[in-house]
This record gives C-alpha cells, structure tokens and sequence, in this order.
C-alpha cells in the first residue's frame, strides 16, 4: 500500500516540480490527486477529508506560496501531515506481563502483512525475544508458502497448517 502511495505522490511532486510557482489551481489539482490515490487505498473517508483540508490550507500559505522551491515545501507540508495523521511519533509494541505476547496483523489482500509480520518477528528477534510466525490465512496458500519461506530466510520458526495444495513442507 506504502509503495503504491508513494508512488503516486511522486508523479503529483514531479509535476509539481516542474512549476515555477504554485498557483491555487496547482495546490487543487495536486491534492485532488493525492485524495484519490488515499482513497483507492482504502483510507476512510473522513481521515482523507480532514487531510486534505489541512494540506490545503498549509499549501496555500505565504510560506510555501513564496518558497523558492515550491514543490519541495509542498512535500515537505505533505510529510508532516502525514506523520502527525499517522501518531507522530514512533510506538514501541507492548509485551504481555506473561508470555506469550500475540501479535495479529489483519488488513486486504495485497496490503503487506506477510511482509509485515516477518519484519516484525526479525526485530523481535534481534530485541532478544523468540517469535514465532503463525501462518493462518487458509484462503491463500501461497500466504502459508510465503511465510514458510520467508520464516526459513529469517531462522524463525513458523507454525503452519498443511493446506492440500501448498508446497509448504509439513
């Protein structure tokens, strides 16, 4: 989803970029495709709403507006939105007082939990705790396949289910 995102920010910048100033019409048609490209990741309606306002009205002050580089100031408005609209500050996961601590990663097909959970477990690891990776999506095999493989890069031990048509070795 972050790629995706990314991705999609970068084609608003570079065109942006190209401009020697940012009119009013610049800033709109760039956040509108900055909306479009939360929505079609699935962001709720009303967080992109009040992004979006809070973009505009930071995009349109004087500051940016008399920036000599007024795609850069724009990002730069855009990455902080994004960081206080995401906490602002980094979270530290919270273990349980007696072990184990589970962790369950949900979100869309497509949207990196795999990735995710053997991210995660890695750092664990190297925190000095033990995980284990439980591979539990039953409707995707190759999410089971996946995990396996990645649990096996990692030397971390990985809990799967033997569904009949993934390769997993049971």
């Amino acid at each position: 989803m972050f790629e995706v995102l990314s991705e999609k920010f970068g084609t608003v910048f570079k065109r942006l970029s190209s401009k020697g100033r940012l009119t009013e019409k610049d800033v709109d048609e760039a956040l509108r495709e900055v909306r479009l490209a939360l929505l079609e990741a699935d962001v709720n309606f009303k967080v992109v709403k009040e992004f979006i306002a809070k973009l505009r009205e930071r995009s349109l002050d004087s500051q940016v507006q008399e920036s000599l580089t007024p795609a850069q100031q724009m990002i730069k408005v855009v990455n902080e939105e994004l960081t206080a609209i995401l906490g602002g500050v980094p979270s530290h996961l919270v273990t349980a007082s007696h072990p184990p601590t589970i962790v369950m990663l949900v979100g869309l097909q497509g949207s990196g939990k795999t990735t995710t959970a053997a991210k995660l477990a890695l750092n664990l690891k190297r925190s000095g705790y033990r995980p284990l990776l439980v591979a539990a999506d039953h409707r995707r095999p190759a999410a089971i396949d996946q995990l396996v493989t990645l649990g096996k890069q990692l030397d971390i031990p990985v809990f799967h289910y033997c569904h009949p048509l993934s390769l997993a070795i049971c």
